[in-house]
């Protein structure tokens, strides 16, 4: 990719000061609770190991994936499980981890799947916002910027799997 075709949106410095700032954050909120962070692969997988370092309370890790793609460069509007959590989720609070949340379909079915999985309590954690794309009404609890406009590229934000390893966020030109 040549340089022209990207253009510098949030910078490693800026990403990992608000990093900072959500970790407290959670860290309060669920200080003497039973944490499980679920990160949401494959695109919360850099956000989720920078977040849980900064959070200092006991707690669990996993991981779930889903799709909704089938294939298509656009949603089918249907979520399919490709893999569960190994960790128990009945009776603990889960913070779900994503990159970012556009459409909210795929946060949305996941909070509803864990709910009814038992879990105590289903908080959301986004690095990124993309409200202007929302088709399904979800809140987020943590959140570190919204971007209103653009394709993102870097820091777990992937085109075609690629440019998920940039360490910043990108703009790209398409």
């Amino acid at each position: 990719m040549q340089t022209s075709q990207k253009e510098l949106i949030l910078d490693s410095q800026t990403i990992q000061n608000r990093i900072q700032e959500m970790g407290k954050e959670i860290s309060e909120d669920y200080q003497g609770k039973e944490l499980v962070v679920v990160g949401v692969l494959k695109g919360a997988f850099i956000f989720m190991a920078d977040l849980v370092r900064t959070i200092s309370i006991p707690l669990a890790t996993d991981f779930i994936q889903v799709s909704s793609y089938g294939g298509s460069s656009a949603s089918s509007g249907n979520i399919t499980l490709v893999s569960s959590p190994s960790h128990p989720i009945q009776g603990y609070h889960v913070l779900l981890v994503e990159d970012i949340i556009d459409t909210g379909l795929t946060m949305q079915w996941l909070a509803e799947h864990f709910s009814k999985q038992g879990a105590a309590s289903v908080r959301v954690c986004s690095l990124i916002d993309k409200a202007e794309r929302r088709e399904h009404e979800i809140a987020i609890d943590y959140l570190g910027f919204t971007i209103p406009h653009g394709f993102l590229i870097g820091y777990g934000l992937d085109f075609d799997e690629k440019f998920r390893n940039l360490p910043q966020i990108y703009h790209l030109n398409l």
